[in-house]
This record gives structure tokens, sequence and C-alpha cells, in this order.
């Protein structure tokens, strides 16, 4: 019998404003309140707030915090030169495939690590494997359920060209400080609901917060800012899902995982193979180089572009990691892994259900910011 999904300290909430529930990673999470489109182009034009507490926290203290991280970071943290930075990274094993992609930001004291929900206890025990190295290191995980986790806490996303407007009527003692907080940069700021953690990053290519908030507080806040007249309302991870395939963000385990390296995945701005660091999966991202391009696809037909379809082209075949209806630009869209030297605005065929359907390549952005880039 498979093992009952964890649930959010929200879920209550999700079943009494009718959210439709799915199996998430082992969470029990809402997928929509409804309506998946409308929750989508409410975000695109005014607010939304996601429960993103699968999400684990992870900070890591002590003085060897620093190497330890250069280490297992494919992205080079000596990129936060000051306190209240974020960078994002892939963590990678021996062979140059992805264990997790994260963020971590520097903080006054120590460094905290963002990392996704259904790899969360892999990543704490790879990580685990190499602290030994170490011996001025402390991690500890702030996810309740998570083993050795000490004051845990859950996370909300508020997304949506509207969320300062949002914020700045939600905590007016404080909207100053939120207003100077810039795009992955992160503050601890005095609320009624103690400190709280708020980080100027999202998952939907438009502007947003990410909320961390003590386990205690969690309800309390999820409940005063849906309260506000402020036109913020609940989204589900569909919309989640379908915004971030429109900004050409990359899902752990849809269009990447262990057995993909992030020069294969369209994220080799995020690692850095000039400085003479060294790091895990270095060598083996040297020796192989990239292999494939990670573009955008827009089907020029009826019909919707999904996960695994296979990808023809003149240079050999390829395959969509993401795929969707993309109800901002009212087209099919996908994310696909094809053979290295595609070009931008050339065609190719999609196989969906054998038959073959015309695509165009296009780049891995198809929405940012409100604006449609296709």
């Amino acid at each position: 019998m498979a093992p009952m999904p964890a649930l959010t300290i929200f879920n209550t909430s999700h079943r009494a404003l009718g959210a439709k529930m799915i199996d998430f990673g082992g969470w029990d999470m809402p997928i929509h309140y409804g309506s998946q489109i409308s929750e989508h182009l409410h975000t695109r034009s005014s607010s939304s707030l996601f429960d993103v507490s699968h999400m684990a926290v992870l900070d890591c203290f002590g003085s060897d915090g620093a190497a330890f991280l250069r280490l297992l970071l494919a992205n080079n943290i000596d990129k936060l030169t000051t306190a209240g930075r974020g960078l994002y990274s892939c963590m990678l094993n021996d062979q140059g495939g992805i264990i997790d992609d994260l963020i971590v930001y520097r903080l006054e004291d120590h460094y905290r690590l963002v990392i996704n929900a259904s790899t969360a206890e892999g990543d704490i025990a790879w990580m685990n494997q190499h602290v030994g190295a170490f011996k001025n290191l402390e991690l500890i995980p702030r996810r309740l359920g998570l083993k050795d986790a000490l004051d845990p806490e859950v996370l909300l996303a508020i997304q949506g060209p509207q969320s300062a407007h949002v914020l700045e009527m939600a905590f007016p003692d404080i909207a100053k400080h939120l207003a100077q907080i810039t795009y992955f940069h992160v503050q601890f700021l005095p609320t009624q609901f103690g400190e709280l953690m708020f980080a100027r990053t999202g998952y939907t290519g438009e502007d947003g917060f990410e909320i961390s908030i003590p386990y205690q507080q969690g309800q309390a806040v999820w409940d005063y800012l849906l309260s506000l007249p402020s036109g913020l309302s609940p989204a589900g991870l569909g919309a989640r899902d379908t915004l971030r395939i429109e900004a050409g963000y990359n899902l752990y385990g849809q269009d990447m995982n262990i057995n993909t390296s992030p020069l294969d995945s369209g994220l080799a701005w995020t690692v850095d193979l000039k400085s003479n660091r060294d790091f895990i999966g270095k060598s083996a991202l040297l020796a192989q180089g990239q292999q494939h391009d990670f573009l955008g696809l827009v089907l020029l037909s009826k019909g919707v572009l999904r996960g695994h379809q296979k990808v023809v082209t003149p240079l050999g075949a390829g395959e969509i990691c993401s795929g969707t209806y993309s109800p901002s630009t009212e087209k099919s869209i996908g994310l696909a892994r094809l053979p290295k030297g595609q070009s931008i605005g050339s065609t190719v065929q999609v196989n969906i259900r054998d038959q073959m359907y015309d695509a165009q390549i296009v780049k891995p952005q198809f929405v940012r910011r409100g604006q449609i880039l296709i």
C-alpha cells in the first residue's frame, strides 16, 4: 500500500476553499480552486497566493559553510558578496547529473537553502555524506517532518504585478523596507506575526515574494492575507505549472533530473566553469560538454504539447520535457531537449498520438512580466 501523502499546514484551508487536491511528489496539494486558467490569468494581471510549504528550508551554520557550499554547488556562492543576496544553482553528483536545483541565500551569520519538496530527504542525505570533511558546519532543516528539524517554518508565495501592493497593504509599518527588496534579495522584517523572511523571488515570471513564516504563525498569515481587500486570491499547482512553463523555468523531475546535465537543460548560466574552484560534478561536465540544446517550441496547429512527446529535427530526435496550453498566448507551448545546433525560428515535427505536427523553435521564454515574447 502506498504511503499517505504528507499535508501542509494549510490543507484544511485548501479543502474549505473547494480545491481539487492531487498527490504531488508525496504531498496532498491543490491543483486548482475551480479554474486553473482563471488562476493563471489572475496571477499575470493581479496577484495570487500559493502554498509552497512542501518545499524545504535548510540552514547552513558554521565558519565552514562557505567552503562546503563551494564544493556542493555548481554555481559560485562567492557571487554573494553581501548578506541578503540570493543565488540559483544546481547541486550535482559526481557524473554531473542534477540532484536538485535550489536557491541559496547569504544571511548575516549563515546560509539558507530552499530545496525541492520531493528531493529534500535525498538532498540532505547527499549533503551529510560530505559534512565530515568540514569541522565547523551544522545543517538544520526547517520543514516539519524532516529528521533533526528545528524551529519549523512554512512557505507562502505571493506572485503577480500587484504583489508589492498586497504586502504594503498587509504590512504598512515595513512597507518602505519591502519596497527596497530587489529581485533575488531577501530581508528579515518584524511584523504582527513575528519576524518573517521576505525574498523577492518566485516561479511565475512575474514580480513576487516568497515568505518564510514560523510554523505556529503560518495559518494566521494565510487567513490574514486572504482577508484583505487587495485582490489577492489563492492559486494551485496547475496555474503554477503553466505560469512557469510560459516563463521558461525548469521543473525538477520533468525538465531535469539525476540523469541530465545542467548544460543540456538550459542551465549553463548557473554553472561556474571559469574560476579555479572545484565542485562536485565539474570534471564530468568538462569531459562531457554540452550535447543538447534546451529550447522552446510553439505548436503551429491545434493540439497540445506534452512531456515525453518525441520531436523530429533535421539533426536527429529530441523530446519535449514540459508542455502545456498557454493561457496567456492561447497557443500550445513546450520546453524541449533537442540535438545541439538547432536554429531559432526553424520548424520541427512533434509526434502527437502517432501523427506528426509542425512546431516552431523559439527561445525558451514565452511570457515574462506580462509581456508575450513569441
